[in-house]
């Protein structure tokens, strides 16, 4: 009976630290303790010049001041841009698609296929499809053969070289890499919603319009908080596509230039200080883009029983 009773207080917690125990260490090791330094070096002079190394020497908060004169506030102005034009249209494309394929009454053929197409995209890698992009786009390249054999113009149209055409391009290549994931999640998301409110809805009178601003939507918004979010700081790390693309000069007039394009440039020339400082930015305005996103996203009061509750109570001390 001792025994049993032993053998029944026995605690296998101390299992489960050890199978997590690999994820903090690897953490620690390759992203708290890079993080840590990072922002210490914010705060220092350190870079190369030449063969020479200067630094590190402590000066505050002069790099922080140094990027605010620089160009930092346009490139942030271009990632910005670029982040729109390819974010705008994959949320409505991946939001149509979504409440297609999940609606029960079009009885779509073949919805495995097309997923697995949708999705395909996200699968090369960017490299690759800046690349492509490249090839295709360019002055000699198939795009302006097509073009100037239907007779629709006269000579090779210089994509790349104006700032539409380059800010287009680098948009339309994020939209095609990404509205695929974006789409399977927000399928997940409304078929998670039960069957019962559609009919329901249905048998009110409601059509597609008013079922989709109405349930679809707000039941949904956990998931278009975490998309947004998740796409905004894509967006603020966008480096691979433009990259390649305009062979990391941003061209043209550094109108593609991203602001980790500008950070590359730094650790390029192994000024570490500047590099951090502008890393210690990124994540600020990352943090601050966020929670602005999970503030308008969270709705804390669904049923308006608390906006409700205000009101009534602003009444009551009136009243007083």
């Amino acid at each position: 009976m001792l025994n049993y009773e032993k053998k029944k207080s026995i605690s296998y917690a101390k299992w489960g630290y050890i199978f997590i125990l690999p994820f903090f260490i690897t953490f620690l090791i390759f992203s708290l303790i890079p993080l840590v330094d990072t922002v210490r070096y914010s705060f220092y002079e350190y870079y190369r010049s030449g063969i020479k190394e200067i630094g590190p020497n402590f000066i505050g908060i002069a790099n922080y001041l140094s990027l605010l004169k620089s160009d930092m506030l346009k490139y942030s102005a271009n990632t910005l841009i670029l982040w729109v034009i390819g974010f705008v249209p994959q949320i409505v494309i991946a939001l149509v698609l979504a409440c297609w394929f999940t609606d029960a009454r079009l009885k779509i053929h073949g919805q495995q296929f097309f997923k697995v197409v949708i999705y395909l995209p996200n699968l090369i890698m960017a490299s690759a499809f800046a690349l492509l992009f490249f090839t295709m786009f360019s002055t000699n390249g198939p795009i302006n053969s097509i073009l100037m054999s239907l007779g629709w113009v006269k000579n090779p149209i210089d994509f790349m070289g104006s700032v539409i055409g380059t800010r287009s391009l680098v948009g339309f290549m994020n939209f095609l890499m990404w509205f695929g994931n974006t789409t399977i999640m927000l399928m997940a998301a409304v078929m998670g919603i039960s069957m019962d409110i559609f009919e329901a809805s249905e048998l009110d009178g409601c059509n597609s319009i008013k079922r989709f601003f109405y349930i679809t939507l707000p039941l949904i918004r956990p998931i278009l908080a975490y998309t947004l979010i998740t796409s905004i700081i894509g967006g603020l790390q966008m480096f691979d596509v433009p990259q390649i693309l305009t062979n990391g000069q941003g061209n043209p007039d550094r109108t593609s230039m991203t602001l980790i394009m500008f950070l590359n440039s730094h650790l390029k020339s192994k000024n570490y200080g500047m590099a951090g400082a502008l890393s210690v930015y990124l994540f600020i305005v990352s943090g601050i883009l966020c929670m602005i996103v999970y503030k308008m996203t969270n709705d804390t009061d669904p049923d308006g029983s608390k906006k409700a509750a205000k009101k009534k109570a602003k009444e009551e001390r009136r009243r007083r």
